[in-house]
């Protein structure tokens, strides 16, 4: 579970495959149950308190959450001070994400570099370049954008990849425009192979 706080009002909460099957919980259930009555609300809300200093007293709770096509469940909850305490807005939404490129957004360089070290130390290291036929890293407002082009849906260990780039960035809603910008406005650091040039030049 990862946790981030956009604003003093709203934090981003990321679950993937392993933290559910960790804590034995079925996605397609989560789907339809009520989510306050749930014990992954009240795990979440206690988490967040505790590393992101995110108090929820005497506030109302919107929440919005979808399931991305790579099966990872998203939270977005904003508070609102209030006198009275009322239940939690859930709204659910699914998020449609291009099957064929993927954009992930990394805060620094240095998370770029402990990902692809990671990938060199498990088990996608030998079979990394089967993921799509062309990544390229780019630097845009001071952030990175690995630009995934071509991804081979049928790839055996997708959700495991996704799984573990998951612990260094964000995977963010894919547009033609947004492209259109990293092609035109980015800096294009590596141009093509980017996690094989990373693993091999960066780490």
């Amino acid at each position: 579970m990862k946790i981030e706080k956009l604003t003093d009002n709203k934090i981003r909460v990321i679950i993937n495959s392993y933290d559910l099957e960790k804590d034995n919980l079925n996605i397609n259930k989560l789907s339809f149950l009520p989510l306050e009555k749930q014990t992954i609300f009240t795990n979440i809300i206690e988490k967040a308190k505790k590393e992101v200093d995110f108090e929820v007293n005497d506030c109302k709770l919107i929440i919005e959450s979808f399931i991305t096509d790579d099966e990872f469940l998203v939270f977005t909850i904003t508070k609102y001070p209030i006198q009275e305490k009322k239940k939690p807005i859930i709204r659910r939404k699914q998020l449609h994400i291009s099957s064929n490129i993927a954009i992930y957004k990394f805060e620094t360089m240095n998370n770029f570099i402990d990902f692809c070290s990671c990938i060199k130390n498990s088990k996608l290291y030998s079979k990394q370049n089967n993921i799509s036929k062309k990544s390229y890293l780019f630097c845009y407002n001071n952030t990175y954008f690995l630009l995934l082009k071509d991804i081979n849906n049928s790839y055996e260990i997708k959700k495991y990849f996704n799984s573990l780039i998951s612990e260094f960035t964000n995977n963010i809603s894919y547009s033609d425009s947004f492209e259109n910008k990293l092609l035109e406005y980015g800096n294009e650091i590596i141009k093509n192979n980017a996690i094989e040039k990373g693993i091999k030049y960066l780490v």
